[in-house]
């Protein structure tokens, strides 16, 4: 079995990410989306929050995949995020020149802790390349409309943290 890692703080899951998530899906047999416990970023949604917005987001993308996709949460290293939950591939999304720099170093470092374990990348669509959870929270908290950007369950939950 073909198992995936994509992990990422998913604060919140955006249509770049159900992109990624959609086309690593059709890669592999068992798609884990890793979301990280990070509390230096301070999310504006809690871990269970985040996780229970992916998994609604992934229930009809597994059904349109037939691959098997679940929300882990994690705190620990990527790599052994990676071997918890028996993953041989991380994927990672890119969008610009700039994530490649980083995601450049964060290869060499997860292979030098575990050279079997792969990573792959996949270049977010031309529609996506944009989107960042970051500028989404700050268009949301201005009061703009980031419907094109984010599911409608994402959306609503944004109206109603920003409105607050």
């Amino acid at each position: 079995m073909r198992v995936a890692l994509y992990p990422g703080t998913f604060d919140p899951i955006t249509l770049g990410h159900t992109d990624i998530i959609r086309r690593a899906a059709a890669l592999v047999d068992k798609l884990v989306i890793g979301v990280a416990i990070n509390r230096d970023k301070g999310p504006m949604f809690s871990l269970e929050e985040r996780v229970a917005m992916i998994e609604a987001e992934c229930e009809q993308l597994s059904d349109e995949t037939g691959t098997q996709i679940v929300a882990h949460p994690f705190e620990n290293l990527l790599i052994d995020c990676a071997h918890d939950v028996g993953a041989q591939i991380i994927v990672r999304g890119l969008r610009a020149v700039a994530d490649f720099e980083y995601e450049f170093q964060m290869v060499g470092m997860n292979r030098a802790l575990d050279d079997s374990v792969e990573t792959v990348f996949l270049m977010a669509d031309a529609k996506r390349q944009a989107i960042a959870s970051k500028l989404v929270k700050e268009i949301a908290r201005l009061g703009g409309d980031v419907s094109k950007f984010v599911p409608e369950l994402v959306n609503e939950a944004l109206i109603a943290r920003t409105r607050k």
